[in-house]
């Protein structure tokens, strides 16, 4: 069974941080801070039996950046609306980053029904129905519950749980990633940092690359669940042990990753949605904060196959970043204003490597469907195509795919056999180019 990751959503004060205290007995608010303000500010986490983990995310509008680093690794959405507020504004915002997220699966928490009376539950579950209503948690099941009192904690456990089962194994035949989402000391081990295993496996004492600052070091210890372990994979949440460091040298939004797989980038080619519930439109060029796994980073929006992108329309478009990042082709990422900070939109990244493009790109517009397909082979035969008169090996496919060398080999492999690629072996290293490339590089010796 793939370890499941829950991450519960929702507006301030509706109750999010009791439930997980009534689901697994774990106060997830334990910074003093916290408790002082009586909000979560961090993330916070909570094992939820042995297959699964609860990350609870803070529902203050000023914390929504770090509500996005929480949701960028989870399975089952766990969404907390209080009976005596109704749907409230941060309500809207986390289910659109749900949404945004690619988040379809998950249970929608009545909570403080102990506090108004059945006719208004009624009209408040009308309300939330209408609310999810063409998202990933349309149809999602409404569990009356009372965190303060523990009514119907019980109900919302046994949901979970057969969700659990029902969880789908994660991909991990690529190298490994984690995006970082905490780091902090540890008297006598040293810096740890933590996350969610997106792909791979890592084992005790082998080599990691710290991105974006492409430095490696080798791995002194993990944790999975609390205890020490040998190794870990996708799906788990790990902390892991690197000596030597100081806390200023990783922080949230790095990567850990398998060397020589992966490389920073500024530039991204994306779908780019951009929600109906926006304010306005989003003009060429306009500045947004990028969050895309545990990272924000400042970015420029390049419409390519128009000048403004209307409220509800979905357009391609390259993203131009202040600060490098890590990403790998399918990930999905959240945008939201410079100023005021607001979600407003979000989508999934076509290519993390591209070329400098112009408005109105033809060929990427040509290879979208490719792309957007989920379609490893169709998604790499449209890469190549796209790379100009040029080899790209193995490796660079699948550290640009987030698969492994071996599946990305038998994927060039097969892309030969029906005649989109050709493939040499260069140093022990497979290396393929588009049919229609390689033709047109004979043509020109042979001219």
């Amino acid at each position: 069974m793939s370890h499941t990751v829950i991450g519960t959503a929702g507006h301030i004060d509706h109750g999010k941080t009791l439930i997980v205290k009534g689901l697994t007995g774990v106060d997830t608010d334990r910074a003093p801070q916290e408790r002082a303000r009586g909000i979560t500010i961090e993330l916070g986490f909570a094992f939820f039996g042995d297959e699964a983990t609860i990350i609870d995310v803070p529902g203050h509008e000023r914390f929504v950046k770090t509500m996005v680093a929480g949701v960028s690794t989870i399975d089952i959405g766990l969404f907390v609306i209080a009976a005596d507020d109704g749907v409230m504004p941060q309500s809207r915002e986390h289910l659109d980053i749900l949404d945004l997220m690619g988040v379809t699966r998950g249970v929608i928490a009545l909570n403080k029904v102990d506090l108004v009376e059945e006719d208004w539950l009624e009209l408040v579950e009308e309300e939330i129905r209408d609310l999810v209503n063409g998202t990933g948690m349309e149809g999602a099941e409404i569990v009356r519950v009372s965190a303060l009192t523990g009514a119907g904690i019980d109900h919302l456990e046994d949901h979970l749980l057969r969700m659990i089962k029902e969880t789908r194994a994660r991909e991990d035949q690529g190298p490994f990633r984690l995006p970082v989402d905490r780091t902090f000391v540890v008297k006598g081990f040293g810096l740890v940092s933590t996350g969610t295993v997106l792909s791979g496996s890592l084992r005790e004492g082998e080599m990691i690359e710290m991105l974006p600052s492409c430095r490696q070091i080798r791995v002194r210890g993990i944790q999975r669940h609390g205890e020490l372990v040998r190794a870990v994979q996708s799906g788990d949440r790990a902390a892991i042990n690197l000596p030597g460091l100081e806390q200023s040298e990783i922080q949230r939004g790095d990567t850990l990753a398998s060397p020589d797989f992966l490389r920073p980038t500024h530039m991204l080619d994306v779908t780019l949605r951009l929600l109906s519930s926006s304010a306005r439109e989003l003009a060429q060029r306009a500045r947004v904060r990028l969050h895309i796994g545990t990272a924000e980073i400042l970015a420029r929006v390049v419409l390519l196959d128009r000048e403004v992108l209307e409220k509800g329309d979905e357009a391609l478009a390259q993203l131009r970043l202040e600060s490098p990042v890590v990403a790998a082709w399918g990930d999905r990422f959240v945008i939201r204003r410079y100023s005021p900070p607001i979600t407003i939109g979000g989508g999934q990244v076509l290519e993390p490597h591209p070329r400098k493009r112009k408005v109105a790109d033809e060929a990427l517009e040509a290879q979208k469907q490719s792309l957007i397909s989920g379609d490893l082979a169709a998604a790499v035969e449209a890469k190549l195509r796209l790379v100009a008169d040029d080899f790209c090996s193995a490796n660079e496919l699948a550290g640009g795919c987030g698969r492994g060398v071996e599946e990305m080999r038998a994927t060039l492999l097969q892309l030969q056999t029906k005649g989109y690629a050709v493939t040499r072996d260069v140093e022990h290293q497979l290396n393929g180019v588009h049919t229609i490339h390689w033709e047109r590089l004979t043509d020109a010796v042979y001219a």
